[in-house]
């Protein structure tokens, strides 16, 4: 019971990782925020209030909730289980982290993974480079990968051959300098599908080529102004289409949504989400979408 070629089928499971069991305490926060690179030092306590809110709107919608354990080479940023690992219908595959303080974590994920019954298809392996962030499910047959600072040459061609057979498609998506190499920019910054012929997306840094083959396959696009993309106005959480979870904050947007038919769920992100720069695709990753 796993697979999840699609951003926006609807989520029967998920993996997250509680605050608690990421930021593990206050002082643990305020000796570490500095070096992973966050904006400022998240609130503990407040946290746990805002993750609450969202792990109550996941517990309405989703069957099964994998909670990821504490683990002592897991840091701050383990919170954001979507990145160490993409799972497919013939398994997991293992990111190969470009951030030094996540290397560990899909070796601990793999681990884990093997106690939940979900076998490793395959892994990326050194000089390839891959964060889960970069990898977009356009279709079951069609992934956008994004090519920038977390994502190489070499881990985008080791996934074609982990995907062989599986994918007819990968497209690979240069992505912009922007913030520079410490900050987080992954594709799923710049794009959510929140169903098979809509997304939400800041166009001001995709490529004209990609926009242009979103636009080809029949996505509409719903563009977020710029003061929102600072908000993760881009980070839309599918928990099936055009049903959404989605950051306060960011009110021209989520009124584009409601006004494309989703109905869209909100959660306070000041501290989980806008601190560490991930938004609700960010603190999950799905098992099995159907």
């Amino acid at each position: 019971m796993y697979g999840c070629q699609s951003m926006v089928a609807k989520i029967e499971s998920v993996i997250i990782k509680r605050p608690q069991d990421a930021f593990i305490s206050r002082q643990n926060l305020a000796n570490l925020w500095q070096a992973f690179n966050y904006t400022a030092c998240p609130d503990y306590e407040k946290t746990l209030l805002e993750f609450a809110h969202f792990e109550q709107v996941l517990q309405q919608h989703v069957a099964k909730i994998y909670y990821l354990p504490r683990h002592e080479k897991a840091g701050l940023d383990s919170i954001y289980t979507h990145d160490p690992v993409k799972i497919t219908r013939r398994g997991a595959i293992l990111m190969n982290m470009a951030k030094p303080l996540r290397a560990a974590e899909p070796q601990v994920l793999q681990a884990w993974l093997a106690q939940i019954g979900i076998p490793v298809l395959g892994k990326i392996e050194t000089p390839g480079r891959m964060e889960g962030g970069d990898v977009i499910w356009l279709n079951a047959r069609t992934l956008a990968v994004g090519r920038g600072y977390r994502t190489n040459a070499e881990g985008i061609r080791q996934l074609k051959v982990l995907t062989t057979g599986m994918v007819d498609r990968i497209i690979e998506v240069p992505l912009p300098h922007a913030d520079g190499a410490e900050a987080c920019l992954h594709l799923m910054s710049l794009i959510s599908l929140i169903d098979r012929d809509l997304a939400v997306v800041y166009s001001r840094y995709l490529p004209v080529f990609f926009r242009q083959i979103l636009i080809a396959m029949g996505i509409e696009l719903i563009e977020v102004p710029d003061d929102e993309y600072e908000r993760l106005g881009t980070n839309v959480l599918a928990l099936a289409p055009r049903l959404c979870l989605y950051p306060t904050g960011n009110p021209a947007t989520l009124a584009k949504m409601i006004r494309a038919g989703a109905q869209v769920f909100t959660y306070p992100a000041e501290e989980i989400s806008l601190k560490g720069t991930g938004g609700p695709t960010c603190l999950t990753c799905p098992v099995l979408r159907k």
